[in-house]
């Protein structure tokens, strides 16, 4: 059976674009040449990938099956062009990154002095979900993700994970703050204080393995925001405290020039990790091994620092 890659890259442009002529024009070919590219893999296969009327062109069953399948297929054949080239030189190729909300923030300033120490070396970013991270990866869409840990339901065994560092979970509060006096803040301490938190996932994290009742609270907070940046905002109006994590140096900076302190909770401790992520049956490229060592390096340089904030 003879697939090429043209073939492949032309069923998923119609697929993606509902046309032979939208798709010829991301082609740069002539609809023809499009219209035969498709005609040639469907004869190959023996199926029909795509339902034509007068009026309109859409997936057959066959099609929308194979789609997914058809995407992986192409990015395999386009990640082994890259990695072939790239094997010329340490200092050549390209890195793809899906990474989490959280470490989406400071990864900004890891690619720009990567950067400077590799200018030859391309870096694509994709911020998304934490489950999305592996999904990109799962799917060859990218060659590396960072998140936050996941539950072994949401892993699967092709992907591995290196840790790469672990924040403590803290509470913001104004200086005027009673809790601001104290040596030590713990999660008991929270109780009956109105709480500012984010909406979604970082609920269940922050309270995993806490008493009920401090859970309950937490989930019942009447502040839930999508934004880190809301809820200081909202911190430093009165409007509560907020839990977060110390993630980048600029937040640490910013909580500190608004009148607000940044505490570790304690009793327990709460640590939240982030990890490499990558498909454990593929070999990394020169461009991503370098990328990757840079950025384990990076952060063990800077997480003294993210730690001891206070």
């Amino acid at each position: 059976m003879n697939i090429s890659f043209r073939q492949l890259d032309a069923f998923i442009k119609v697929a993606d674009n509902g046309s032979f002529t939208r798709a010829s024009d991301k082609m740069h070919l002539t609809q023809s040449a499009v219209s035969g590219l498709i005609k040639e893999l469907e004869s190959t296969l023996g199926i029909v990938l795509f339902d034509r009327t007068t009026r309109q062109l859409s997936l057959s069953a066959v099609g929308r099956h194979l789609l997914p399948q058809a995407r992986r297929v192409l990015n395999e054949m386009q990640l082994f062009e890259n990695e072939a080239s790239s094997l010329t030189s340490l200092a050549q190729g390209q890195v793809r990154l899906a990474v989490s909300q959280f470490a989406a923030s400071s990864m900004p300033a890891v690619i720009a002095q990567f950067s400077k120490a590799y200018p030859d070396i391309s870096v694509t970013l994709i911020d998304c979900s934490a489950k999305d991270v592996l999904s990109h990866i799962h799917d060859i869409e990218v060659d590396l993700g960072v998140g936050t840990e996941l539950t072994s339901i949401e892993t699967e065994d092709d992907i591995h994970a290196d840790l790469l560092y672990e924040l403590p979970f803290c509470v913001v509060i104004p200086e005027a703050h009673p809790l601001a006096a104290q040596g030590e803040v713990t999660w008991q301490d929270l109780l009956h204080k109105p709480i500012i938190t984010l909406k979604g996932p970082f609920i269940e994290q922050v309270t995993a393995e806490l008493d009920d009742n401090i859970t309950l609270h937490i989930q019942q907070a009447p502040y839930k925001v999508n934004f880190m940046s809301t809820a200081l905002e909202m911190t430093r109006q009165g409007f509560g405290i907020t839990l977060c994590l110390p993630y980048m140096p600029e937040v640490i900076d910013w909580v500190s020039a608004n009148g607000l302190q940044m505490r570790p909770v304690a009793q327990p401790v709460r640590l939240r990790k982030f990890f490499i992520y990558q498909r454990a049956s593929r070999a990394l490229s020169p461009a991503s091994i370098a990328f990757k060592k840079f950025l384990q390096n990076y952060f063990a340089s800077h997480f003294n620092e993210l730690q001891n904030f206070q």
